[in-house]
């Protein structure tokens, strides 16, 4: 659905992008991850035909980007960082005019804009001015308007910044949904969001590619250790003496968990199952409970880290940028509300 090759984008001196390439296949959710100004942003611009490239295509649903922007476009649905609202109308306004502007037919407006309201759940604020909605309203509109006209390719940036932890979880729950009929590119710095989001995972640093695949795949790549987390009734003593009569611990790290004895094991992938089945019967014959036999996981975080090697923030705007879209959004009130508006602030003729 997606190919991306040797995309290169040059700010002055400064390379934003550097010569990377991959491809996202029909239907897969790709998370997009990168410190502050690894080029991220202006990667998913370019993708989306709103950033022209140095050098390098991008290829949607086997139309370039460059040389056949309109059928590339229309594939495409793009929410940036600062969702491109109108405050001062509200959703249903906007996103009637967002219809117009993607050339939906006219006899399949009203359709189109009840559709995308209800699969984003604003249908409760469709008729109140989009400037008096909460946060996490806002960013259900903007994400409505990327699924006018059914594009195959959803591009979010950031969709969940600035977010309480209820809106995050309802955003997630939302973006979930659209991966099973869209293709989704995914940019994010919360990363346990995108390991529970995404179906594979890309991470640039510096504007370079530095890893993509699955996050299975990453975890192994970089956790050739296995940790197992066990949870025992037993002493620190008793724990010591059954590890010891068990071969392929390498480690093993002891502390207080709720009264009861917690031990970070460190093995090879080849001995887990072994051990973790001698782990119990040891303990057992001993008259002692493992309460907890679990293998930890690889954080993402901790990958995150090890790839990019922590790379110092590029901040990108306006002025090292001179062809990056301005901000459309508008100066926003200083207090938001959940959804409601008062009464007096209604346009006049709005629905009841």
């Amino acid at each position: 659905m997606i190919e991306v090759n040797n995309l290169t984008k040059f700010y002055g001196d400064h390379k934003a992008v550097d010569n990377i390439s991959f491809s996202v296949k029909d239907g897969t959710v790709c998370g997009f991850c990168g410190p502050n100004g690894a080029g991220k942003s202006t990667t998913m611009n370019i993708m989306t035909g709103c950033l022209s490239a140095t050098s390098g295509t991008v290829t949607i649903g086997g139309y370039d980007i460059f040389e056949h922007p309109m059928e590339a476009k229309k594939l495409i649905g793009y929410l940036p960082e600062q969702p491109p609202l109108y405050l001062e109308e509200t959703p249903r306004e906007y996103l009637r005019f967002i219809a117009e502007a993607k050339k939906v037919p006219r006899e399949r407006l009203a359709d189109e804009v009840e559709r995308v309201m209800k699969e984003t759940q604003i249908s409760d604020v469709a008729d109140r001015l989009i400037k008096n909605l909460s946060k996490g309203y806002k960013q259900r509109v903007g994400i409505a308007q990327t699924l006018l006209g059914s594009p195959k390719v959803i591009v979010l940036d950031e969709p969940t910044v600035g977010l309480d932890p209820i809106q995050v979880v309802e955003i997630r729950d939302l973006i979930k949904n659209l991966g099973k009929r869209h293709t989704v590119i995914l940019s994010s710095h919360i990363l346990p969001e995108v390991q529970q989001m995404c179906d594979e995972i890309i991470i640039i640093a510096k504007g370079k590619l530095i890893a993509y695949d699955t996050t299975e795949n990453l975890e192994k790549q970089l956790q050739p250790k296995v940790m197992l987390e066990i949870q025992t009734d037993a002493t620190k003593e008793e724990s010591e003496g059954v590890l010891g009569q068990i071969e392929g611990i390498e480690n093993a790290e002891y502390s207080e968990e709720d009264g009861f004895l917690k031990v970070l094991i460190t093995t090879v992938p080849d001995k887990e199952l072994e051990i973790r089945k001698l782990l119990s019967r040891k303990f057992a014959a001993i008259d002692r409970a493992v309460l907890k036999n679990d293998k930890v996981k690889a954080n993402l975080e901790e990958i995150f880290i090890e790839l990019t090697h922590a790379e110092p923030e590029i901040h990108e705007d306006l002025d090292e940028n001179p062809d990056a879209e301005p901000d459309w959004e508008e100066v926003e009130p200083d207090e938001e509300t959940s959804g409601e508006e008062p009464d007096e602030e209604k346009r006049e003729g709005d629905e009841p």
